[in-house]
């Protein structure tokens, strides 16, 4: 089975899976993965779910046939295949690996479990940012988000994602912000 990408228009992404799964008639998988997140609005704290890779749909399929590419370059906001259209290149190695990573959570990325040490660096407990702690780049306790360098096809971008805080029993929990590099 290989993974392939399609990249649509942003904030499009459910009305052109609705399509793309009718179209597809049950040929092909589509996965959509999205993230679990608090957002402040109008001082009120909620929780949203926006997706990891904004703008792009995955697909498991043995193989891309020729009236499969068609159908799905058809529905409106296609915007191009990865790697692109001539090229169209199922994910492989790191990409492939990443993707599966976030697929192997569930269609929502829940928020992963983390405490603070005393020196103030993060150590992922549990959820979907164990394993890629070389990956964070920012934490802002403040607003319980860790953001985390992405690359996909050689595209380098920056997601945020929710955490859930432990204490440690030293009391390492303060309220600024860290950053890593």
């Amino acid at each position: 089975m290989y993974y392939y990408v399609i990249q649509v228009r942003s904030r499009r992404e459910e009305k052109y899976l609705a399509r793309a799964r009718e179209l597809a008639e049950g040929e092909v998988d589509f996965f959509w993965p999205r993230r679990e997140l608090c957002i402040r609005k109008r001082g009120v704290w909620r929780e949203t779910v926006a997706p990891v890779f904004p703008g792009y749909i995955f697909f498991a399929a043995p193989d891309l046939p020729v009236p499969l590419y068609r159908r799905l370059k058809a529905i409106p906001d296609f915007t191009r295949f990865l790697n692109d259209n001539r090229n169209v290149t199922p994910l492989s190695g790191r990409d492939l690996e990443l993707v599966r990573h976030f697929l192997g959570q569930g269609d929502i990325v829940r928020k992963s479990l983390v405490s603070f040490e005393a020196d103030q660096r993060i150590r992922i407990l549990e959820g979907p940012l164990k394993g890629l702690e070389g990956m964070i780049v920012k934490v802002d306790k403040r607003k319980k988000r860790i953001k985390v360098r992405l690359e996909l096809y050689s595209d380098s971008f920056s997601i945020d994602f929710g955490f859930e805080s432990v204490e440690n029993s030293n009391g390492a929990d303060g309220g600024h912000e860290d950053r890593f590099r």
